[in-house]
């Protein structure tokens, strides 16, 4: 049997941590035999190594190997895809065609993301796992094949049998032998490894010396959580070699390569999103009008109250918590004097009458607005999170508040803006 070294150096699997080498001595070891194997691991930790290591080692490797994406076939033709179709099956079937395990008849067939397939074709797929057997796509004719399934996926099977997305007798059908992947973040030994073979690998590629790390940047390399795992530091390492000019590379400069680094989780996972943060612009500043001309709507009752009774004071009483919000403030005490409110809401009013319309139509039909109104929105939204900074001396978590947006939101507009 060829050593785990030797194997890893066979199929460029770079690295000595002891999750990953315990995977690949498993794949050895299952080899020769026909089991199922089902490999596990997040999306990019390199699954698509296994199977081939299996199939390689096995007595099928002079067979077929064919490896299927299962996530990127459309439903409506995965079945024409791994049985095969008679002619005149469907629409546009205008001949026969053999699927993939007719075709990979005593090879090895590997399944990447077999957690997506229906539901219908998991039903077919453990009737070849039980007895090899399977029908093309509008035959009635049984037809028996000799393969051997490795599959893959990164959902949580666990959970997708709990939602009745995945059957569970066909998870115990292909999770015969289990092998998985360790995440690139438990890794942290062989991520300076494997950035250097990446580096190396662009270097020739592009033809252009290759670029070294500094020790604050090895450091800053192995600290980092990557949600897309070796893919992404591979998608970091080209990104490098191709626009920077300097060949050696320090903290300062990797850390523009590695967003959320501040962040303990993964690239990947995204913050949840609170009532109220909307990632659209407009939407932002539409809910914004949308409250202004609410709080127009109760100035016009307020100072129709105001003209109609001569007791301001009890107006003023009734009306605090209305007359507060709009001019008081939550960092220092104001004497209010209701007799301004009145005057000031007089020609608040005159405008609002003529503006109010536009604001319920901009918020109703946002698709139709055109591109100079983009333009106009966009100065406005900047006025309007600049007067909200200053009533609230700078700070940004009552500033986003009374916008209606998250502080981080707020926060990438001021940097946008340069406030």
């Amino acid at each position: 049997m060829d050593s785990i070294q030797a194997i890893k150096q066979r199929f460029e699997i770079i690295g000595n941590d002891p999750k990953l080498n315990r995977a690949v001595e498993k794949a050895i070891q299952v080899a020769p035999t026909d089991i199922s194997v089902l490999v596990t691991g997040e999306s990019g930790v390199g699954k698509e190594s296994i199977p081939k290591i299996i199939h390689a080692l096995s007595h099928r490797k002079h067979g077929k190997y064919i490896a299927v994406n299962c996530g990127a076939i459309p439903e409506g033709t995965i079945d024409s895809e791994l049985f095969g179709h008679e002619k005149g099956s469907f629409t546009g079937a205008s001949q026969t065609r053999n699927g993939y395990f007719e075709v990979a008849d005593g090879g090895t067939i590997f399944l990447d993301e077999v957690g997506e397939l229906p539901l219908t074709t998991q039903v077919r797929l453990l009737r070849v796992l039980e007895n090899g057997e399977f029908i093309k796509v509008g035959s009635s004719k049984v037809q028996n094949t000799d393969v051997r399934i490795v599959a893959a996926t990164n959902l949580n099977m666990f959970e997708a049998i709990k939602k009745e997305k995945f059957r569970e007798d066909l998870y115990y059908r292909l999770s015969t032998i289990e092998i998985n992947l360790p995440p690139l973040r438990e890794r942290k030994d062989d991520i300076h490894l494997l950035f250097r073979k990446f580096a190396a690998d662009f270097a020739l590629k592009y033809k252009m010396p290759t670029i070294r790390l500094e020790d604050d940047a090895v450091e800053l390399l192995q600290k980092y959580r990557y949600g897309g795992n070796i893919r992404q530091l591979r998608n970091i390492a080209e990104q490098i070699s191709v626009l920077e000019q300097e060949r050696t590379i320090n903290g300062r400069i990797l850390k523009t390569y590695l967003p959320d680094i501040g962040s303990n989780l993964p690239a990947v996972i995204a913050d949840k999103k609170k009532q109220g943060d909307f990632s659209d612009e407009r939407e932002i500043l539409y809910k914004v009008l949308f409250d202004m001309k609410r709080d127009l709507n109760d100035l016009k009752k307020l100072t129709l109250e105001l003209m109609e009774s001569g007791n301001h004071q009890k107006v003023q009483e009734e009306h605090e918590d209305l007359i507060d919000k709009i001019y008081g403030d939550e960092e220092e005490e104001k004497d209010i004097d209701i007799e301004d409110i009145e005057e000031e809401n007089r020609e608040v009013l005159r405008i609002s009458e003529n503006k109010s319309q536009d604001i319920e139509d901009k918020y109703y039909f946002a698709e139709e607005i055109e591109e100079e109104e983009t333009l106009s929105l966009q100065s406005k939204e900047l006025e309007l999170i600049k007067k909200s900074l200053e009533r609230h001396s700078g700070k940004r978590k009552s500033a986003a508040e009374e916008l209606g947006i998250s502080e981080r939101t707020l926060y990438r507009k001021i940097k946008q803006y340069d406030l």
